[in-house]
């Protein structure tokens, strides 16, 4: 076991990355995600998430 520092993608309600394929897909561009394809919920890639987040700051 090490003290590295969690990935910044992982943290509370978000899932560890996935260890290898097979991975998700993005439910938006379909393009794969960091997750397995046992995830639940909404999986975003990378820029999908980025893009989501930025429209929900500058939504309010």
């Amino acid at each position: 076991m090490t003290d590295e520092d969690p990935s910044p993608l992982s943290g509370p309600g978000r899932p560890a990355p996935a260890g290898g394929p097979p991975y998700a897909e993005c439910v938006l561009c379909r393009e794969p995600t960091e997750y397995p394809q046992a995830h639940r919920g909404v999986t975003l890639c990378p820029a999908c998430e980025w893009q989501e987040a930025q429209r929900t700051a500058c939504s309010g």
